[in-house]
């Protein structure tokens, strides 16, 4: 056996005593440091998302949360048990947003210094949000690994205690505690979904679930494109992904923790993985349904009700929307996608004679196959193979894919050969 295989077996022994001696009452120690702190965010029953997904959805909204995420809980549990000497030496973390919040939330309740690393490409407004909590903020990188590496060198620099995103005891803990206002105020639930990035969430809420009710199942959801958790419990150990690119930034999580893995293995029973349309088509319905913002993650649990086993169909199942902090250019970026996905925005170009009424024969066609117009371009340069033709670029509302092939039968019925542009 290598040194390094060695070393590997020494951390995996030591995490897994963690795991084996943490009990409920320290998830219960954690929700008494967080009273009066943390919002206990109440369930919302989604006839929607339960008509869509066969099951009894009742949703957990922390992007309701101070701060807007569940991310408040570990970050206020880890700090508020620091010793006098700990909070003088100040705090420091890296984040891709919400963890940044919460970490300066908490420090900002409790008199500590916070510096956060975060990534450059994070949303202004989740950087701002952390500014005016009074944190000092570091951006760095392309992504959380970037800034995590330039943070544990800005902690060994200045002597700073690490408040981790997501691999820390006292910080899952804290997460833990949102799986406790669950059990407690739906008694019989079955199921809870749970968003995983490095899977401190995950862990938390699996831990209190399976401790306070044990026959609750509980599942972890991961986009696919960031799946880090599900890699390391296939292959048995932690793996590092070669891309971590999805527009649920917040779980952009290329490693999962060392200490989440343990935790997840034991406690999770299992882990649904979703498709970026699938995260933005849940986003726009939570936006459209229930009138609630959230980000790309904090979608995660709603996008993996569709994939929940049959045996959950009719059960009471609490998918826990974790965040809303999204600035308004994503959001609307996101909704066009999720409206394109969903066919309800068409898109094409066609080429017409240059003469009188061609375009009138076009909108004539596509108010009789009820499409509304809503973007058009008509331009004479874009055909350069024929001074006789101009091309003409339309985009419409419509209802769905079935509408869109209608209003391109009827365009082709009357001679127009379209292209189509989305």
């Amino acid at each position: 056996m290598s040194k390094e295989e060695q070393q590997e077996k020494v951390v995996k022994k030591s995490e897994a005593d963690v795991v084996a001696n943490t009990t409920i009452a320290d998830v219960y120690k954690a929700a008494q440091q967080l009273e009066g702190v943390a919002r206990h965010t109440e369930l919302v029953h989604s006839d929607f998302f339960s008509e869509i997904s066969g099951c009894d959805v009742y949703m957990k909204p922390e992007n309701l949360q101070h701060t807007g995420a569940f991310k408040l809980r570990g970050a206020y549990n880890k700090i508020s048990q620091l010793s006098e000497e700990e909070r003088k030496r100040g705090v420091i973390t890296a984040s891709a947003g919400n963890h940044a919040q919460g970490v300066a939330y908490a420090a900002q309740k409790l008199g500590v210094k916070a510096v956060i690393c975060m990534p450059a490409t994070t949303p202004i407004l989740k950087v701002e949000g952390t500014k005016a909590l009074g944190a000092e903020v570091v951006l760095f990188g392309d992504g959380f690994d970037d800034a995590y590496a330039h943070s544990l060198e800005l902690q060994k620099k200045h002597g700073y205690v690490y408040v981790h995103p997501f691999n820390d005891l006292q910080v899952l803990l804290g997460q833990g505690t949102t799986a406790l206002e669950i059990v407690q105020d739906l008694k019989d639930v079955d199921a809870i979904l749970v968003p995983i990035g490095g899977g401190g969430f995950a862990s938390g809420v699996a831990l209190a679930t399976k401790l306070a009710a044990p026959h609750v199942k509980v599942y972890g959801v991961e986009p696919e494109n960031a799946a880090c958790m599900q890699a390391a419990q296939q292959q048995g150990k932690i793996v590092t992904l070669s891309s971590a690119d999805t527009v649920a930034d917040g779980c952009a999580v290329k490693t999962a923790g060392t200490l989440t893995y343990e935790f997840c293995k034991k406690y999770l029973d299992g882990i649904i993985t979703v498709s970026e349309m699938e995260i933005m088509g849940a986003l726009l319905s939570l936006i459209e349904k229930h009138k609630l913002i959230a980000e790309g993650a904090g979608v995660l649990a709603l996008a993996g009700l569709d994939k929940l086993p049959e045996s959950l169909k009719g059960k009471k199942v609490v998918p826990i929307v974790s965040g809303g902090n999204i600035d308004i250019s994503t959001i609307s970026a996101l909704i066009d996608k999720a409206l394109i996905a969903r066919g309800r925005v068409f898109a094409f170009a066609v080429q017409l004679p240059d003469k009188p009424g061609q375009l009138l024969k076009v909108a004539q066609i596509l108010t009789d196959e009820n499409a509304n117009v809503i973007k058009l371009d008509h331009n004479q340069a874009m055909v350069t193979d024929s001074f006789k033709k101009v091309q003409l670029t339309v985009t419409c509302e419509t209802h769905n894919e079935e509408h869109i092939q209608r209003i391109v039968k009827a365009l082709e019925k009357n001679g127009f050969e379209i292209s189509r542009v989305y």
